[in-house]
């Protein structure tokens, strides 16, 4: 099994991030270590390859941030796209998956901390030690809009332990630091989606 998964993770770990007008100057970054790998190989264990499950993201605190979310079980982990709408311009937002399917509180609050189920420290989703639910942060381009794409190893699409499906993805309004325990100081939630299978 490892001879299969290791270099699968390590080819498709790449962070893609599309966010931003052409020539924006971003790039994307690649991580890959045998921590990683087999984070990846759990998560698909938990998983189908090819499920499918999606958020609709709702404006919270007074927002007009809105968005679809998908996540498609690979390989590798589960490939998360976002289309995020009616951000301030240029700006940069923290992004998680949080552990309670509540999205009903006008400020989010009611989706709960991250999910976090391995009981691990808050951290960069390409660091060994992070939330399941930890994504980067993503940018908004000159229209306010995002477009995103990541491979999660740490998740899978489904309702077991490290399953997407019941959880909540938050935008918040200010970027994630990636140290401050246990939310980023990623400030206020901005936009919540419900991930429900589909």
């Amino acid at each position: 099994m490892k001879p299969v998964l290791i270099p699968l993770a390590a080819c498709v770990a790449a962070t893609v991030v599309l966010a931003g007008c052409a020539g924006s100057g971003k790039s994307a970054s690649a991580s890959s270590s045998a921590t990683g790998a087999t984070a990846a190989s759990a998560a698909t264990s938990a998983g189908t390859s090819g499920a499918r499950a999606a958020a609709q993201l709702q404006p919270k605190s007074g927002t007009n941030t809105a968005g679809t979310v998908t996540f498609q079980q690979q390989p590798g982990g589960v490939l998360m796209t976002a289309s995020i709408t009616g951000l301030p311009p240029n700006t940069v937002h923290g992004f998680h998956v949080h552990e309670k399917g509540d999205c009903s509180a006008p400020d989010a609050m009611s989706a709960g901390g991250h999910f976090n189920p391995g009981g691990k420290p808050h951290g960069q989703m390409t660091m060994p030690e992070h939330h399941a639910g930890d994504m980067n942060n993503v940018t908004a381009d000159a229209s306010g809009n995002v477009r995103v794409s990541m491979l999660l190893p740490s998740l899978s699409v489904g309702t077991g332990a490290n399953g997407v499906i019941g959880r909540a993805v938050v935008v918040h309004k200010d970027p994630d630091d990636y140290k401050t325990q246990p939310t980023g100081n990623a400030g206020g939630r901005i936009a919540c989606g419900v991930v429900a299978a589909s």
